[in-house]
């Protein structure tokens, strides 16, 4: 409850820091619509067509605009102070999972560890999509977890966490039907087990009762899902065309940097998700997590086992490893680092946790100074991420362990800011070094800034006295961000956002100076690049 009530401190003290990213303003849209939904009886459906946000679920979405008509900050505060909450949420629901899997150290071990991780941290402030997601499916594991253990008559409350989180995770991303298997793994188990050890008919009964008990969750699972993401049900097989058309790549492909190529997102090599998660998972985390994942798979083997034990382990095991194995065998598009598999990282954490609590035990039947010097080891473990997330805040979720050689060693081999928060301090900074040198915007208009990256940003943050553009032509100011595809270019810096000597922003004086483009083109060695294949005029 300490580490909970330290995190709700700082989310409460640091939610204002964090600024637009590419898909902020469309998301607050969505919102909006979602809202007016259902504020106008269903008369006005445009939130069931707006671009493509209506195949996915908008419940944070809808929860933000509904937050934003009742407290004092503005939208975009407002939807930075709900991903904080949402986040705690997520580090509520770790704890409590892992201290039924494996004791109170092991819930303490997981909490700290998802505390501690830059990219849990990072994400759940500023992405509407899979932080949300990440923290809906940590329910559902609860509520499997609750049922598995109370097998075959789950009490009515974990039928209901259950529902709630199914209904929450596949209304928030089609990919929550991942949750299903999950399930259907660790039953599968569980009944293979019973039917051993008492027979078909028993175990069949048993079997038939749970599933009776579980049908009301799957009518509260609709119902929520329903709720959250309309347009799932507004057809009966809406749910399967979202998974067509998720199912292959549904943008024009660009170019994303990995290890130090430009690879177009729709061929990058098996070996992206788990390269990112080697290098930007904090190495504590990544050597409990792998040996959680050890010990849980040796258990699950091991027949002297409760079976509903057996069948709670596969079931973390396969929502820690399942998503990363799908990726590497089927290969689908990837972009944007690990973002889309941030809902691995809560069981993870909480096989960590298990693993932490093994380790204690045998620590201190040793002796008291060896149970000592496992907690201080921890501690230290984790307290190497949390310093380093106090230096790159804002910006958390570019974070790079030391196997990468930090941000430092990840520039020119990985993404860093590729969401543009950093356009949120140079904003500001700009505004302040134009007021300390007394600048005036040109006579009868406006001042004009070419960007680099997301417009919107820059546009909220600098307010009307500002016009954003894409040509740098005539423009008083570029603003740029510190990616492979904008420029250096050759004019007086004004201001640049850093973080350990890397920079993530500049903004330029374009006064008197001409440039064509903003963008830098280099020629990979997969082939020919250009501004279009990124998606950009």
């Amino acid at each position: 409850m300490v580490a909970l009530a330290i995190a709700a401190i700082i989310a409460l003290g640091t939610f204002r820091d964090y600024g637009l990213g590419w898909d902020d303003y469309a998301h607050s849209e969505y919102g909006q619509l979602l809202l007016q939904l259902y504020a106008s009886g269903f008369t006005d459906t445009r939130a069931l067509s707006f671009v493509n946000l209506y195949k996915y679920g908008g419940g944070f979405d809808l929860l933000s605009a509904l937050a934003a008509k009742i407290m004092p900050f503005t939208l975009f505060e407002t939807r930075r102070l709900m991903g904080a909450m949402v986040g705690l949420l997520g580090l509520f629901v770790t704890w409590r999972l892992a201290r039924r899997v494996g004791g109170p150290m092991a819930g303490v071990a997981a909490l700290v560890l998802l505390i501690t991780c830059p990219l849990y941290v990072g994400h759940l402030f500023m992405n509407a999509k899979d932080g949300p997601f990440a923290v809906a499916m940590a329910i559902l594991l609860l509520g499997l977890v609750r049922c598995l253990e109370q097998y075959p008559r789950p009490q009515a409350a974990s039928v209901a966490l259950f529902g709630l989180g199914l209904g929450l995770s596949i209304g928030s991303r089609i990919m929550g039907g991942f949750g299903l298997i999950y399930a259907v793994g660790a039953l599968a188990l569980m009944a293979v087990v019973d039917l051993r050890q008492s027979g078909l008919r028993p175990a069949a009964v048993r079997l038939g009762k749970f599933c009776l008990v579980l049908l009301p969750g799957l009518v509260l699972a609709y119902l929520t899902m329903g709720l959250v993401w309309p347009w799932s049900v507004v057809e009966p097989l809406n749910p399967l065309r979202a998974v067509a058309y998720f199912s292959h790549f549904f943008e024009e492909p660009w170019r994303e940097l990995f290890e130090g190529e430009l690879i177009l997102v729709p061929d990058m090599p098996r070996s992206y998700v788990p390269m990112l998660i080697w290098v930007q998972l904090p190495e504590l985390f990544l050597t409990l997590g792998i040996g959680g994942t050890v010990l849980a798979l040796v258990a699950v083997i091991r027949s002297r086992e409760p079976s509903n034990r057996r069948a709670i382990l596969l079931l973390l095991l396969l929502a820690g490893t399942l998503p990363v194995l799908t990726a590497v065998l089927l290969r689908p598009a990837m972009y944007n680092g690990i973002r889309h598999f941030l809902f691995v990282l809560p069981p993870l954490a909480v096989l960590g946790g298990v693993a932490v609590a093994r380790i204690f035990e045998q620590a201190t039947r040793r002796s008291a100074a060896a149970g000592l010097a496992a907690t201080l080891a921890f501690a230290a473990g984790n307290a190497a991420p949390a310093a380093e997330m106090a230096r790159l805040h804002p910006y958390a979720y570019t974070y790079y362990n030391a196997i990468a050689g930090g941000v430092a060693g990840a520039r020119g081999n990985f993404m860093l800011d590729y969401w543009a928060l950093s356009f949120k301090e140079g904003s500001r900074k700009l505004k302040e070094r134009i007021a300390a040198l007394g600048l005036a915007p040109p006579k009868g208009r406006r001042w004009k800034i070419a960007v680099c990256g997301p417009h919107r940003s820059p546009q909220i943050e600098l307010g009307p006295a500002f016009e954003t553009t894409w040509d740098p032509r005539a423009a008083d100011f570029a603003m740029v961000l510190g990616e492979f595809y904008c420029a250096a270019l050759p004019a007086p810096i004004l201001v640049e956002v850093a973080r350990e000597g890397i920079v993530y922003a500049r903004v330029y004086d374009l006064h008197e100076r001409s440039f064509s483009t903003l963008l830098e083109l280099p020629r990979p060695p997969s082939g020919p690049f250009t501004g279009a294949a990124l998606g950009l005029p």
